[in-house]
């Protein structure tokens, strides 16, 4: 269980990139949603000990991660939003060298482990291809190839399909299912369909705080009966947006299809059973009108 309390973090400029962060995360996939700049990035590499918080605790099983860094890196595995690699080493020579730094010394071991986490990527047949030459997907699945490195116990990625073509992405979200269930996996992104996909429990966050947290089919039942859609032009968006609380737009056939928030069913709306992403866009509207 990573357990994290109180955590806030503000920077020299004075920006506040966390305000009060309090998250229980158990062993399974977790997905932390939330738009660019809402301080996940943040909260990603405080938790993999790459900067010290302002105040807060943060505990991983026994171990006190901000007292005792060095003993949470031996368990952790990290694939940042973007990470730097020897371009023209190839996938299997730059793994073995990762996995002496991961204190693999053994040459026996260190080459069924890297062989092993190429065949489980989907790597092996591009394995003495240099890294330059890698696609995004291939580079992205290369990135967890070398967060498994060790067997961690607790898994960071931090928007890890951005980019990512369909084919590679549906590729990667499988292979991120396949590592989840015995480990700590944390899933940062601001995809809505990554977090629907793959993770049984989630918490959204915007400006820095935890805005909302549970199971995502309860967030989602939470919302049934409030969320209203109507086909408009688009020069009637403006006019609508004043009237009703617009929570996402999207084009349909030169048409928009608005969605909006309401108790009661608008004149002229029809009723939207509702999903993981209508539950996401409806917390940042409400963040927004209270700004």
């Amino acid at each position: 269980m990573l357990e994290i309390a109180h955590l806030c973090h503000t920077y020299a400029n004075g920006t506040v990139a966390l305000d009060e962060v309090s998250l229980s995360i158990p062993r399974g996939m977790y997905g932390l949603l939330g738009p660019n700049g809402a301080g996940k990035s943040t909260l990603m590499r405080t938790v993999a000990t790459l900067q010290q918080p302002t105040a807060g605790t943060i505990k991983f099983g026994e171990i006190d991660v901000l007292a005792d860094p060095e003993r949470l890196r031996k368990t952790l595995g990290y694939l940042p939003q973007d990470f730097g690699v020897y371009p023209r080493v190839s996938a299997y020579a730059m793994l073995d060298q990762l996995a002496v730094l991961k204190g693999i010394t053994g040459s026996g071991e260190r080459r069924s482990v890297v062989e092993s986490l190429l065949q489980m990527t989907n790597l092996w047949a591009v394995r003495n291809k240099s890294i330059a030459g890698f696609s995004g997907g291939m580079r992205q699945r290369f990135g967890i190839a070398q967060a498994l490195i060790g067997s961690p116990e607790l898994i960071i990625v931090d928007e890890p399909t951005a980019g990512l073509d369909p084919e590679e992405r549906n590729r990667f979200l499988n292979l991120l299912a396949g590592i989840g269930d015995n480990v700590v996996v944390i899933l940062s992104t601001h995809i809505v369909d990554d977090v629907a996909d793959l993770c049984p429990l989630m918490a959204v966050l915007a400006n820095g705080k935890v805005q909302l947290e549970g199971k995502p089919a309860d967030l989602i039942m939470a919302t049934r009966g409030k969320i209203w859609k109507k086909v408009i032009s688009r020069d009637e968006l403006e006019d609508y947006q004043s009237k009703y609380e617009v929570i996402s737009t999207r084009l349909l056939a030169g048409n928009s299809v608005i969605h909006v928030l309401s108790d009661v069913r608008p004149d002229g709306f029809e009723p939207v059973e509702g999903g993981l992403e209508d539950v996401y866009f409806s917390t940042l509207s409400t963040l927004r009108r209270a700004a």
